[in-house]
């Protein structure tokens, strides 16, 4: 009878062989075999354009399977892409090259109010065993064709006669609704779209957020026509929250941030939470009474730059709105102290806010604020028109009805 340590020993020497004999046929296996059993990669939702500028934008976007990936952008000048060799804009974390499902790349030093054609390329991870060897697949283009599509993105401009732009709010993962409210985004030749928080009542996952809204949004008009989004209370709430950044990232990397599009510019500002950081609901882990603190000092720094100063038209987003008996709520109530009497001495034209989930223009004193604000329903759209003379501003329900007309003289 053979001993048990010794059959023991045996199948651990023959299952110690097998998997050196199956870590060397991976190591040792075609590339072009690696790649014929691995999915070709393709873009899963997107693209749409972030933080854009008059000098920059990023290409945010999300592939089916891990890639490295760029971008190659080209003048809008009527000539071939492949006339000349474009510039390459890779992604960058900290100097590394990364591995991602979930991709931003910047482009920058372009030229003011210019149009630009660009084409998102990506490279899948076949197989990776660390120092040993790093294999990427074939690089695939839009749809698997390199000559297919190619996207075009206009630059903003400070010196353009009027800024025209759309906003939508409080869809809570609504898709058909957000479909309905944006499906004119392009006929209307919006400069760009605004995102004014509560698009989800929670970021669970980010499927979500495809599902919810960004599908739709890279299939009606977010690869031509710029985002800027900003979060609300619900945006602040569930496991994938976290991620909100990297799926909008900003100029400033922070989800506050300016912008100047024609005679108008902009102030977008986090809101917070809607109720104290202590509240059971957040599990201890809310942190946005700092935030608020944090952007009020960085809004007194804004307010006296030139930029600022030499705007014509000065517009705030911001999802919860300082309103009448708001103050019972700890949110407003802070948003009161600590942007109210910064923004009450800076000139502000508009405030746009969501939130109460009704339409509500505030005018000038009816909630202690030096400027009109208004507050857009979840079930409609605003369209707005800055320029010399003032801002028109349309209220535009989901069948393309104008509920409400307003116009701001400047």
């Amino acid at each position: 009878m053979i001993p048990k340590r010794t059959v023991f020993l045996n199948l651990l020497l023959i299952f110690s062989v097998l998997l050196i004999g199956a870590q060397t046929t991976s190591q040792y296996l075609p590339e072009s075999e690696l790649s014929n059993n691995f999915p070709k990669p393709r873009i899963a939702c997107g693209p749409w354009i972030q933080a854009a500028g008059e000098t920059e934008f990023t290409v945010v976007w999300e592939t089916n399977v891990p890639c490295i990936s760029w971008v190659e952008v080209a003048p809008d000048d009527g000539t071939n892409f492949y006339v000349t060799e474009r510039p390459k804009y890779y992604e960058s974390w900290y100097g590394r090259r990364p591995v991602t499902t979930l991709h931003h790349v910047r482009i920058k030093d372009l030229q003011c109010g210019t149009a630009y054609r660009y084409r998102i390329f990506q490279q899948a991870l076949l197989l990776d065993e660390g120092n040993k060897r790093m294999v990427f697949g074939e690089a695939y283009g839009n749809d698997f064709n390199f000559t297919k599509i190619e996207f075009k993105i206009k630059t903003l401009d400070s010196s353009r006669p009027e800024s025209r732009f759309t906003m939508v709010n409080d869809t809570h993962g609504n898709d058909s609704l957000f479909r309905q409210l944006t499906k004119d985004v392009v006929k209307n030749k919006n400069n760009f779209v605004i995102f004014n928080g509560d698009m989800l009542s929670q970021i669970e996952s980010s499927q979500q957020i495809v599902d919810g809204y960004m599908k739709s949004a890279s299939e009606l008009f977010s690869p031509f026509t710029p985002i800027f989004a900003v979060r609300g209370n619900h945006e602040h709430r569930g496991s994938a929250s976290y991620d909100y950044m990297r799926w909008f990232p900003t100029s400033t990397s922070e989800p506050y941030y300016t912008f100047r599009d024609g005679p108008a510019f902009f102030i977008a500002l986090d809101c917070g939470e809607d109720k104290p950081d202590s509240d059971i609901r957040y599990y201890g882990l809310s942190l946005t009474d700092q935030l608020r603190e944090e952007q009020a000092e960085w809004l007194k720094q804004i307010i006296t730059t030139d930029e600022f100063k030499s705007a014509l038209v000065k517009i705030v987003i911001l999802h919860i709105p300082p309103y009448p008996n708001g103050g019972q709520w700890h949110g407003t109530h802070e948003i009161e102290r600590l942007f109210m009497p910064i923004l009450n001495n800076a000139g502000i034209d508009l405030m746009l806010s969501g939130h109460l989930h009704k339409h509500y223009y505030l005018e000038k004193g009816a909630a202690g604020n030096n400027f009109p604000i208004l507050i857009n329903s979840n079930k409609t759209r605003l369209d707005a028109i800055a320029n010399k003379n003032g801002i028109d501003l349309k209220i535009v329900d989901a069948n393309g009805k104008i509920l409400h007309n307003y116009l701001i003289p400047q």
